[in-house]
């Protein structure tokens, strides 16, 4: 072996110096300090330190208690245990040389292996304190330059993840990558980052993930970086959604649907994001059956976030909307009328929340009818197209209009009976500025069909 010198030897990895004290034969190597490794090699290379006291050393070791490792194992504490479990303690065990194991001890072996030392401080200056009190120089300066020699791989940062938040009843959440569906991808969120954030449902996110530790199934987001294509940051600042400006409806919402009422829909009382809608008209008109129509054909737009309540409605009705909607809460008219609106306002709710983020978000409410006036004025009014940001349209079932709608869409039950359909009522229907949504020839060609229509009568 070529002669080191100092300068040379401070350089080396801790693992390159193992290996030279193994081959000069230098004793218990790897229970000294960096600083007196290298002594301890150059006076070996020099010949003035080639042996030691090596029987008092076998000695000392083998006086070591076994009644001392149980000890020592019953006070290990949970965070040693998981500092033994993480990625970096196993790179440092894959970094540190081998060929000198079978000069240990087999009772300091079987300890080791056990984790049967309690450590205090950190560095140079860290100790391993036995059973017996004694303090010795621990191998923690060791392990940490290990993990130097090779570093162990960080958390999965590099890439980042964007799904859609899917919310779980005990606070946490999971970040869906191919989302209605659960897959093995999908990105576990934690219920101080739900709360942090204030995510909901249907919130579009996107993050770093950290790669899923020994018992966790799925890997966790590390932060939220983005909210419904915002910075989190950004989102979080935002004001009250009251507080919001609104603009009327200026993006038209296209069904493009063959269907003869929806497309009658489309064309004659046109609606955009951010429309407050009322489906009115007389028992049997057709209000349901038109909304669950609208329903499949907004379905077709992914930009959408939709949300179906059903309020009041006949228990049959309740089966019926599983396709094509799954509804996120309903009711039959067989409660009260407070209970509706306290089934209805949590969904407004999150539904505001989810516009004022940012998102386009279309709320379908099945009916109006039971709840008090006010609760149902307060979910009605709740749709507008924010300047600048997302959008909340509205769709609701009533006996007659509620007051305040930027489009009304009229059924004649007359029509219904009779099979004959569409059944809109010309008249009756209508939307606010409709050449904000379809331009001036399109809104003077649906004032002249009105105008025929009235002719008519």
């Amino acid at each position: 072996m070529s002669v080191l010198d100092r300068s040379a030897l401070e350089e080396s990895p801790l693992a390159d110096l193992h290996a030279i004290a193994s081959e000069l034969s230098v004793d218990g190597y790897r229970r000294l300090r960096r600083a007196d490794l290298i002594d301890s090699i150059l006076a070996h290379q020099a010949g003035g330190g080639a042996t030691e006291a090596s029987e008092t050393t076998e000695s000392t070791e083998a006086t070591e208690a076994p009644e001392a490792i149980g000890a020592t194992q019953a006070r290990d504490d949970p965070d040693e245990s998981e500092a033994k479990e993480s990625p970096d303690a196993h790179t440092a065990e894959e970094a540190s040389p081998t060929e000198d194991t079978e000069e240990q001890p087999a009772s300091r072996r079987r300890r080791g292996r056990r984790g049967g030392r309690a450590r205090s401080g950190s560095g140079d200056d860290a100790e391993v304190v036995a059973e017996d009190g004694d303090a010795e120089k621990a191998p923690v300066a060791e392990e940490q330059e290990r993990t130097e020699v090779e570093p162990a791989q960080p958390p999965s940062e590099a890439a980042t993840v964007e799904g859609v938040v899917e919310l779980l009843p005990n606070g946490s959440g999971f970040l869906r990558v191919q989302p209605p569906d659960p897959s093995d991808d999908d990105v576990y969120i934690s219920a101080a980052q739900v709360k942090r954030c204030e995510l909901l449902s249907g919130d579009v996110i996107s993050g770093p993930p950290r790669a899923p530790r020994r018992s966790e199934r799925f890997p966790s987001l590390v932060r939220v970086d983005t909210i419904n294509g915002h910075p989190a940051g950004e989102v979080a600042e935002r004001s009250r959604f009251d507080d919001l400006p609104a603009a009327f409806p200026e993006e038209r919402i296209r069904l493009g649907s063959e269907d003869p009422t929806v497309k009658a829909i489309e064309w004659l009382t046109p609606f955009g994001k951010g429309s407050r809608i009322t489906i009115v008209g007389a028992t049997r008109a057709g209000k349901t059956e038109a909304l669950r129509r609208l329903a499949r054909s907004l379905a077709e737009h992914s930009e959408l976030q939709l949300s179906v309540v059903l309020a009041g409605v006949r228990p049959e009705e309740l089966a019926d909307w599983q396709e094509p909607l799954q509804p996120v809460a309903a009711v039959s008219f067989a409660v009260s009328a407070d209970v509706q609106a306290h089934v209805v306002e949590p969904v407004v709710e999150t539904a505001r929340r989810l516009a004022a983020r940012g998102g386009d978000v279309v709320l379908l409410i099945d009916t109006l009818d039971g709840l008090p006036p006010l609760a149902a004025r307060k979910a009605l009014a709740a749709a507008r197209n924010i300047v600048g940001g997302g959008s909340l349209t509205v769709i609701a079932t009533a006996t007659e209009p509620v007051g305040g709608e930027t489009t009304v869409i009229a059924l004649d039950a007359m029509l219904a009976s009779t099979g004959r359909f569409p059944a809109i009522d010309l008249l009756a229907s209508g939307t606010i500025r409709p050449e904000r949504l379809v331009g001036e020839a399109a809104a003077e060609a649906i004032a002249r069909v009105r105008i025929e229509a009235a002719e008519d009568e």
